[in-house]
């Protein structure tokens, strides 16, 4: 990866740039788009849960954590088969376009970092000093959203119908996240079969940092470190064996 580092650069601001294209707001759709959805789903759901302590705040870092999760595996997805030329004529490791695409949604995710601080100040009236192990937190989730991407790009050039499976997904488990509500209103006897969810770990994990001002529970952390690291080796052996015939069938 370091060697082919400029490669990786110029295909991560090219999948930025190619991203907002044509649009009249460019990279600000990064950050007005997870606001607009926070304010819906605020305005819907305020009645019922709107009494919980920062509600609002809760749901913004929920929603940033989604949508890294969800558009950074989503576009991993057709890393490879969007880019026949490259892998057909062009000998490099292709793992450069997985990674560098699942690079480009970390830029896009640090963008909306940067407008939730000053949101966080506002609603809270400080910023928690928790806030500096966000980058931390980015790395352990960077790892499962460029796992899944290894294994959903590969698998995607033989497989066209998984984009659409992947999607539907996405859909289940974001009700199945504690974005929208709290993880206290899940019933008792359900809540440890809840919490095999790892991205309801992830959510709790940046919500600590960035809302509670508190450190992370080392079980949280565990248990994201294992599923980065698990998606991560599954990946790339899925995509290691799959790769070998990509130029065919491409």
């Amino acid at each position: 990866m370091w060697e082919y580092r400029e490669l990786i650069r110029n295909l991560a601001v090219a999948e930025l740039k190619n991203r907002y294209q044509n649009t009249s707001l460019g990279y600000f759709w990064s950050i007005l788009s997870p606001l607009f959805m926070a304010l819906v789903l605020w305005f819907v759901f305020r009645k019922l849960f709107g009494g919980e302590d920062n509600y609002a705040l809760n749901l913004i870092v929920g929603i940033m954590v989604w949508r890294f999760f969800s558009t950074g595996t989503c576009a991993c997805l057709n890393s490879i088969a969007s880019k026949p030329n490259l892998v057909t004529k062009v000998y490099i490791p292709r793992h450069i376009l997985v990674f560098s695409t699942a690079l480009s949604s970390l830029i896009s995710s640090l963008l909306e970092f940067i407008v939730i601080l000053p949101i966080t100040f506002y609603l809270l009236g400080h910023i928690p000093w928790t806030v500096i192990f966000y980058p931390l937190a980015h790395v352990l989730l960077f790892l499962p959203v460029y796992g899944i991407g290894l294994l959903w790009a590969s698998s995607f050039v033989y497989f066209r119908d998984l984009l659409q499976i992947w999607e539907v997904m996405l859909s289940i488990l974001i009700y199945a996240s504690p974005i929208i509500y709290p993880v206290t209103i899940v019933p008792a006897y359900l809540l440890k079969y809840y919490m095999l969810n790892p991205l309801t770990h992830f959510i709790i994990i940046y919500r600590d940092i960035m809302v509670n001002g508190t450190f992370p529970g080392w079980d949280s952390l565990l248990i994201v470190l294992i599923f980065g690291i698990g998606t991560f080796i599954i990946g790339n052996f899925v995509f290691n064996k799959l790769q070998r015939r990509f130029a065919e069938e491409l």
